[in-house]
């Protein structure tokens, strides 16, 4: 009977400490924006990531304001999810009570375990209620699909970002040339990518600190255009080149390795050309037309490409770019002058070198054998950057040549027109910013068409990728 009284006080003696253990071991609900929040307007959207080890048992959001407040946000669905991101819609429309000047955005959430701890946090935040303005240009403004075109317009009131938005891409502002850096007379320099609808609206458009955004309509009329489409006919052979160079550990079938890194790195590529858009000087670096590196066309801008293997398409992408082919190991050299922002590999592209010529103005310079500039150095037209080749996913020598507005990709044949450039960019952008013509290319050529001996060698080799 004692031995049973003792086992009976042990087995609860462990009881009573499990249970404690449970009880005083919760963890408190770690807090914080997943997007900046410096100010809330009339409806402003949050984002507040809560993380904690067994999950949330319920979140709010509150704003106080000269000794008011109001619970503006309320989530009690016990989730185990151990970090979650609560989105909701904070300002006026939600506390009627609030005046422009400083207020205060409380958050509380309790852990979901047995001990329930509740974490606060609370932020000075300011209350902006009047929106910024803009008027665009009054100007016609034509636009090639695929192709590039120059807004200015004037801001008003306080403002932290504005561009031109077409679709889903978007293009930033700049202060017009001579003016400072916060002036409000500005002007975009914007895509107006390949795969819009002709009917696709551009807008511009400002917003301020509390992310209340103003936009605005001009005057515009799109040209559509026809791309071409284009059969590439695979072989083991060059898909085994381009998968031992670029995925020489990878598993599965050579087919399948390659469609791999056709589509993933092709994206991966785009994405790290897109995050160089900010890496650009807030003035013109460009003299005269762009003069296009010499070679026969092997491929077009926005060429959509069907990848056959066997007599059956395995994949489909989008070309985006020239190919331009003459002898092996020929000099490439910069279409404009400009800064060097890339110098090496990238992916699909093999060697690479990118050029910043100023506004997000840039191109792109592919599968080179030799790199002979590096980031930072400041080149002139025509000087020679490197040594065309096959490097990346190539099946042949040749360059591939783009040209890039914040970070997407444009047709460079509009680029290669010195009255084009003129007429729908220095035009626009005053006196100060015109455009020196090159001493010896008043005029920029188109590459001259494919000749005989050319596609003879091309079918040959398969240069293009």
């Amino acid at each position: 009977m004692q031995m049973y009284k003792r086992i009976l006080a042990v087995v609860g003696a462990l009881i009573v400490l499990v249970l404690g253990i449970v009880l005083f071991s919760g963890k408190r609900v770690d807090l914080k924006f997943a997007r900046p929040a410096a100010a809330i307007g009339s409806a402003t959207t949050l984002a507040v990531e809560a993380d904690a080890e067994h999950g949330v048992k319920n979140f709010s959001a509150a704003v106080e304001q000269n000794g008011q407040t109001q619970t503006v946000y309320e989530d009690k669905t016990r989730s185990p999810q151990r970090a979650r991101i609560y989105t909701f819609t904070a300002g006026q429309k939600q506390a009627t009570f609030l005046k422009e000047g400083p207020a205060k955005l409380i958050l509380k959430a309790k852990s979901n375990d047995l001990r329930g701890s509740t974490t606060t946090l609370t932020q000075d935040i300011q209350v902006v209620l009047r929106p910024p303005t803009v008027v665009p240009d009054g100007r016609q403004h034509y636009i090639n699909q695929g192709g590039a075109e120059l807004v200015t317009m004037d801001l008003g009131g306080s403002w932290t970002e504005a561009g031109v938005r077409a679709g889903n891409y978007s293009a930033g502002t700049f202060p017009m040339p001579g003016e400072p850096d916060n002036s409000n007379h500005r002007f975009s320099l914007f895509p107006y990518p390949w795969d819009l609808s002709p009917e696709t609206v551009p807008v511009v458009f400002v917003r301020n600190v509390a992310n209340t955004e103003v936009t605005g309509t001009f005057w515009f009329k799109v040209f559509p255009k026809r791309f071409r489409e284009s059969t590439i006919q695979l072989t083991d052979r060059n898909m085994q080149k381009v998968v031992g160079e670029l995925d020489p550990e990878g598993t599965g079938s050579l087919v399948d390795r390659f469609v791999r890194l056709n589509r993933e790195m092709r994206r991966a590529n785009a994405q790290t050309i897109y995050n160089l858009r900010t890496n650009t000087e807030k003035k013109i670096l460009w003299s005269g037309a762009f003069i296009p590196v010499k070679g026969t066309r092997e491929s077009y801008f926005a060429d959509k490409r069907s990848y056959m293997y066997n007599g059956r398409k395995v994949d489909e992408q989008v070309h985006l770019g020239y190919d331009l082919a003459q002898t092996q190991n020929t000099p490439v050299k910069a279409a404009n002058s400009g800064k060097v922002v890339y110098a090496d590999r990238l992916g699909l592209y093999g060697n690479c070198v990118i050029i910043d010529h100023g506004y997000s103005l840039q191109s792109l310079y592919g599968h080179m054998s030799r790199i002979l500039v590096k980031v930072g150095d400041t080149v002139g037209k025509e000087q020679q950057i490197g040594v065309s080749g096959s490097t990346g996913m190539a099946f042949g020598d040749h360059v591939h040549f783009s040209m890039m507005i914040a970070g997407t990709q444009v047709d460079p044949k509009e680029w290669w027109d010195e009255h084009w450039i003129n007429d729908r960019i220095l035009s626009k952008i005053g006196p100060g910013a015109t455009s020196t013509p090159a001493s010896s290319h008043t005029a920029a050529p188109m590459p001259a068409p494919a000749t005989q001996a050319a596609a003879s060698l091309r079918h040959k080799h398969g240069r293009r990728r």
